[in-house]
Order: C-alpha cells, then structure tokens, then sequence
C-alpha cells in the first residue's frame, strides 16, 4: 500500500463532514483508511486528533440539519462547562426527524412549539429546562447557578419560562430546584457543597462572603460562610496545589483566620464524593463553634430528592430508537 496522501490542515485538527474531505481533494476511498474514523454517518476525524467535548458538538451539528438546535446539557458544552454525561448528546428540532445515528451518542428531541434560541441553540434557560428533565436536582442547581453567575441567564427568565411553560419536560422540575440557586456561586462545587448543608436541614450559608477582623481588616473571601459562628468552609480545588502563588497566598489566608479564632474547612472532590460524611464533618465543627440546632438529616425528602434522577428520561428512552433512527 502506498504511503497516504498528506492531509489538509483543516482537516487535522477538527471533525469534518464527507462533503468537506471531498471538497478539498480526498476521495470516499480515502476516507474508508485506518487513519480516519467516522463519529457520525457522514462525520470522520482524523484519529491524530484527541476529541474534546466542544468537538463532538461540532460533529454532532456537521450530521444535523441547521435547525436541529443544541439544548439540554449540550448546550451548555460551547459555554465552556459539562454537568452530567457528555452523551447523548441532546438536540431539539421542531418537526418529525429520522436520522441514521448512533443512538448512544446522539438524542434528536422532538417537541411542536420550539424553544427561543439563537443560532448556538436554544436559550440557556431554555436548555436548563430540558436538562432538569435528565439530571440530578444537585446538579441542576449547580448548573443554574453557574449560568446565572456568568451572565447567561437571569433568575427572573428561568421563574418566566417555568411558569410560561409548564409542560415542557423538566419545566416542575427546575421550579423546584429554583428556591435553592445562589447566582453568587462561583464553582459548581460550592454549589454542590451548599446545597448538600441546606437539603440535610442545616443553616444556609453565606455564598462567596467578605470575613474582616475586630478592626475592619479584610482577612478572606469565603466560598461558604457561617458569620455567627465564625466557621468558613472552602472548596480545594487542584489549582490551588499546583499554583504556587494560590498555595502561598492560601498559607498566610488560613494564618489570618486562626489569628482570628475563625475556624474553617478545607473541602476536597473526594469529600464531596462521600456527601453524607461530609455533611456530619461539617455539622461536628459547627457544633464545636456553639451550634446547637438540629442535627443533619439524611432521611427527609429534601436530601432525597437532591440525588434522584426524573423519571422523563427513562420514559424518553423507550421511544429513543424512533427519535433518532
């Protein structure tokens, strides 16, 4: 066999389209050779490229017809956050749709009045509607307030479109989450971390709070704050390991609380992968800091309901394979 044909530049980085390596010299033979691999019916990659989530979007919309439009969890994708899985990815288009697709990567939602969008999709608060019709209350919490912090969306659009579409899937389900957002989280896992204190019958902390000393000396913002009890709990993510700066800076932060007699928490992912140890941990400081409310509950419908995936989605995939082939 002979040596392959170098490929175009525009074709290496990026999935493609058949019609796309047609058009810039490749043959349908070519594409059948060991160094592409087909994502989509009509959609290859050139395998030296590692996909990345924003890619298989990209590929997704080269199979799709311009008005099937990005909604759900990948919507959110080109915004620059995943919450939930990556697949199926999730399209909403107006109309009866038949399309050759693998159904493990690729959910075509059909609805008869279609959402307000743009050309990047449906609109954010559109697309947290249908993503509360698939994930975890936890992590739509999140996602909504990473939406509402960055300016995607407005607390008072997502309270409109709830109530002036009930019947959409999702639609109950993101009104019930909406009494637990903070448009002033800043990380999905502070927000994970607030919403498991609050679900288990704890406090409800201050978010992204100012703490200062006796004379008005800025000590640290904390992620998450119990003023009265002089506790601050902060997410550690990796960056703040592998930033010098951030690790220095951390240092003399957590020197100037304990010079303050502030207590505080250092919360890792792996703590936030044990929520009910976690919640315990954080319940024994405060009781240490003079709390003496109730006891976390991890029994009652609110706990509960953070972790339970809707029920809609397990109905949408009895009727997937007639959706999307």
């Amino acid at each position: 066999m002979g040596t392959p044909r170098r490929l175009p530049d525009a074709l290496q980085h990026a999935p493609f389209s058949r019609q796309q390596a047609l058009d810039l010299g490749l043959t349908s033979r070519q594409l059948q050779h060991q160094r592409f691999e087909r994502l989509f019916p009509t959609v290859y990659r050139f395998r030296g490229h590692p996909m990345s989530a924003r890619d298989w979007v990209h590929a997704a919309r080269l199979t799709l017809p311009p008005d099937a439009a990005a909604s759900h969890q990948t919507r959110f994708v080109e915004l620059g956050v995943e919450v939930g899985p990556l697949f199926p990815l999730h399209f909403t288009v107006a109309r009866d749709l038949h399309l050759a697709a693998d159904r493990d990567r690729l959910f075509l939602h059909r609805t008869l009045v279609m959402p307000r969008g743009d050309r990047a999709g449906v609109s954010v608060a559109a697309a947290l509607v249908g993503a509360a019709s698939l994930l975890r209350r936890l992590d739509i919490v999140s996602l909504a307030d990473w939406a509402l912090h960055r300016g995607h969306v407005h607390l008072e659009e997502l309270r409109h479109v709830v109530d002036a579409e009930p019947w959409r899937p999702g639609a109950a389900q993101l009104k019930a989450a909406l009494s637990m957002v903070d448009p002033r989280a800043r990380s999905l896992p502070e927000s994970q971390l607030r919403c498991l204190l609050v679900a288990a019958g704890l406090p409800r902390p201050e978010t992204n709070a100012d703490v200062h000393d006796a004379s008005g000396r800025f000590l640290a913002c904390g992620d998450l704050v119990y003023r009265w009890l002089r506790l601050l709990l902060e997410y550690e993510g990796r960056q703040h390991a592998l930033d010098p700066y951030q690790f220095n800076r951390d240092i003399h932060r957590y020197a100037g609380l304990r010079d303050e007699a502030w207590r505080y928490l250092q919360v890792t992912a792996a703590m936030l992968g044990a929520p009910v140890a976690l919640v315990r941990a954080v319940h024994h400081i405060m009781v240490r800091q003079g709390y003496d409310g109730p006891a976390p509950s991890f029994s009652g419908s609110a706990w509960l309901e953070l972790f339970d995936t809707p029920d809609s989605w397990r109905h949408d995939r009895r009727w997937q394979g007639r959706a999307t082939s």
